[in-house]
Order: structure tokens, then C-alpha cells, then sequence
């Protein structure tokens, strides 16, 4: 009797682990892992987050809408994993000194300005649940740019300008830009 439970248990424990792996595997398919890098002035940066695909759907709007993304709700900022943003040295970020280190990085969008926050945990693989916010180390306000074009997949890519680096955050046809540059 006791072989049969444990045998029961056994194949429980391997359909769970396997249908785990499945998910896992499903969802990196449909929200690849992406990596925004900079390096120039002695600064490297580096983004590491999931990519989902737009696939028809309303992303940023009302809750009531049923967007993917609802206005004033926290997003991790991709996909799967939570966001996470390494600077090799002390950078403004959005002219807040930040210190050199990897932080889990999140946002509260909204139809104007987006929140980008930076925080001191980091390496959270189910990035779903909202973070501890005392952890929360910068928080800025950034506005939203609206553009005729649509990006499909969530894309974040470094750029320059004349006096700063920024960092641009592009999904369907919004674009947010975080200026950065080294203390």
C-alpha cells in the first residue's frame, strides 16, 4: 500500500515539474528575453527584461478596457522575469543620483507621464507581484510620447543626445525616454 502512495506521489511530482517546464518554455517563446546595453565615457549599462508582443491587443488604457497594461497600475516592465538595470558607475537617473549596482527596475504608466522606478531587489524571476516598496530606491516621473508608428514588441534601447544618455522604452505607440548620465 505505502508503494502505491508514493508511486502516486512520484508521478504526481513529475507532471507537475513537466508541465512547469512547458510553461516556462511557452511563455519565453511568446516574450523572449531581450538586452539593452551602452557603453561609452566609462559607463556600461546594461537592461535585461522580457519582450511580449503586442498580438492585437490594447496595451496601455483603462482597466475597464480591459488594456493589457491599465493606467496607474504597477508593470514590471516586460515580461516573465521582473526588469533589471545594471550601471557600472553613479549615474543621474532622471537627474536622481543613483550608485553604481544592478536594481530591479518597474513602472506606473499613465496617459501622460510614466513613474520608472528603480529598486534595491533584485534577481525576482516571477517579477508578477508587485516589490517591496520600501526597497524602492529612485522614483521619477517621465513623459509619455505618443507616435503614429507602432512598436509590436516591447523594446528598450540607449541612445544620445546632446547632453545626456537616454534611455528609450517603445511599446505600440508610445515611447518614454529616461535621460541619464554619470555623476
Amino acid at each position: 500500500m505505502k508503494k502505491k502512495i508514493l508511486i502516486s506521489v512520484l508521478v504526481i511530482v513529475v507532471a507537475l515539474v513537466a508541465y512547469l517546464a512547458y510553461s516556462v518554455n511557452k511563455s519565453s517563446k511568446l516574450s523572449p528575453r531581450g538586452t539593452a546595453t551602452f557603453n561609452a565615457q566609462g559607463l556600461e549599462m546594461k537592461v535585461e527584461y522580457g519582450r511580449p508582443s503586442k498580438r492585437g491587443r490594447l496595451i496601455f488604457g483603462e482597466e475597464k478596457d480591459k488594456a493589457l497594461q491599465p493606467y496607474g497600475k504597477y508593470w514590471r516592465l516586460g515580461a516573465n522575469a521582473a526588469t533589471e538595470i545594471t550601471f557600472s558607475q553613479n549615474v543621474t537617473f532622471g537627474g536622481k543620483a543613483v550608485n553604481a549596482g544592478t536594481y530591479r527596475m518597474y513602472v506606473v504608466p499613465n496617459l501622460q507621464t510614466w513613474q520608472v522606478v528603480l529598486n534595491s531587489e533584485a534577481g525576482v524571476y516571477f517579477g508578477a507581484a508587485e516589490p517591496n516598496h520600501d526597497l524602492d530606491v529612485v522614483t521619477i516621473e517621465v513623459p509619455v510620447t505618443l507616435v503614429p508608428v507602432e512598436t509590436e514588441r516591447l523594446t528598450i534601447d540607449f541612445a544620445t543626445d546632446t547632453t545626456n544618455i537616454l534611455m528609450n522604452i517603445m511599446w505600440d505607440k508610445v515611447i518614454v525616454r529616461v535621460p541619464i548620465a554619470l555623476q
